[in-house]
């Protein structure tokens, strides 16, 4: 009789934790889960971050550079989608730890690759290894929101966008004076993200027992036809601002650095610090992005992210160099504060599905990346780069259409079932 005693009481005392989590922000999750994302994003980013010296050391067109950011973005895009919807059915934690082996092993791969097909091949890993940890890591950051979405979203994503943001100073620190070999430093920083990740899925895998999981029945809506075609427009707009965000930060952060050694010729070291301006702005506004969002509405800062960058692209390729460092700090903060305001919006559009809509907007500006910068090395090999730039300048101006996505208050009345 003992043994069913101790069986029955352990879910008795775990049940106050539980209902405590779900009903508060679980800041130690969202701090944990984001530095392994900070860990993730700061790998996946060294990648275009060292097309200026496998250009030279291995001697490649931009062509080639477009196909190794497609190989790594587009391998991203097609499985996260995948991996949120098996999660969405039946939730894995143990996929946060193997996400970041994967990308451990790209990362391994890298440091002793010698030919053009092993680089490819590694980054495809890092690829894999990035489309485990973002749907299942932006499940989590929902589970550990608790009534502040907004914030725990921005959370999450300011550890990616800050990673993002050191991949510039990394490679000049790093792989600059190391070569390729510098990769393996990278799988360090891989294996601390699998130890925190354990600690993430212990966490996840207790609250999934504890039946803190959104149920999907209890998230399920029945939307009349006309709801269900206005909710279609919007992820059609949505499509839209992940195209033009991810085309225009393709543009920056891949080919941007060699349009300042050509333009301004700086060195490889110095065009680094200016894509850093870009990306650490990027941090910095995807941070307060959520809040803002909180406070005055997600198609409201959605809207301004899109508005305010359209004039400051358009003046980007006719300053000097101290007014290229100022727009791309003021792009950066503007153009991401959207970032993870777009991922949380989705997920009112579609409740119940946290991990496929994660994974499908998160996936999506990925591929689209990828895509951008397999389409604008080609173009640039044959128009040239200054030309290519100045074209760029103009993507943020598509942006301005999602003042046609449908208020926050309309949302939410939708998914009470109202029109």
């Amino acid at each position: 009789m003992s043994v069913p005693t101790v069986n029955t009481a352990a879910p008795k005392a775990q049940q106050p934790l539980a209902g405590s989590d779900a009903n508060a922000t679980v800041f130690r999750i969202l701090i944990a889960i984001s530095l392994v994302h900070l860990f993730n994003d700061s790998i996946q980013s060294v990648i275009p971050a060292i097309f200026p010296i496998l250009r030279s050391s291995m001697h490649l067109n931009y062509t080639q550079i477009g196909w190794i950011s497609f190989a790594i973005n587009f391998t991203s895009s097609i499985m996260q989608p995948v991996v949120g919807w098996f999660a969405d059915r039946k939730p894995a934690p143990a996929l946060l730890p193997i996400g970041m082996g994967f990308t451990f092993t790209g990362m391994l791969l890298l440091a002793f690759a010698g030919t053009y097909p092993a680089v490819l091949l590694a980054v495809v890993f890092v690829g894999l290894g990035s489309a485990a940890f973002h749907p299942e890591g932006s499940r989590v950051s929902h589970m550990a929101a608790g009534p502040r979405r907004g914030l725990a979203q921005s959370i999450f994503q300011v550890g990616g966008n800050a990673g993002q943001s050191l991949a510039p100073m990394l490679t000049m620190w790093i792989f600059i004076p190391l070569g390729l070999f510098g990769a393996i430093w990278f799988t360090l920083v891989a294996g601390a993200g699998i130890a925190v990740q354990i600690y993430v899925a212990r966490w996840y895998g207790r609250k999934l027992q504890s039946g803190a999981q959104v149920k999907k029945k209890a998230s399920a809506r029945q939307l009349k036809p006309e709801v269900r075609t206005k909710v279609r427009f919007a992820i059609v707009m949505l499509i839209i601002l992940v195209f033009v965000r991810s085309w225009y930060s393709s543009s920056i952060s891949t080919f941007f650095p060699f349009y300042l050694i050509d333009h301004y010729g700086l060195s490889v070291d110095d065009a680094q610090i200016f894509i850093f301006l870009f990306l650490g702005a990027g941090a910095v506004g995807t941070f307060f992005g959520g809040p803002l969002a909180d406070r005055f509405g997600k198609r409201n800062i959605i809207f301004a992210s899109m508005v305010l960058a359209a004039p400051l692209a358009l003046l980007l390729p006719h300053v000097g160099l101290w007014g290229v460092g100022v727009l791309l700090a003021l792009l950066g903060l503007i153009v991401f504060s959207s970032f993870s305001v777009t991922v949380v919006y989705a997920q009112m559009l579609f409740p119940g599905k946290i991990g496929t809509v994660s994974g499908l907007i998160t996936g999506l500006a990925f591929g689209l990346g990828g895509l951008g910068a397999l389409v604008l090395g080609k173009w640039i090999d044959m128009a040239g780069v200054d030309t290519v730039m100045a074209i760029c300048s103009f993507l943020p101006l598509l942006g301005v259409s999602t003042f046609l996505l449908p208020s926050d208050r309309l949302l939410n009345r939708w998914s009470e079932g109202g029109e």
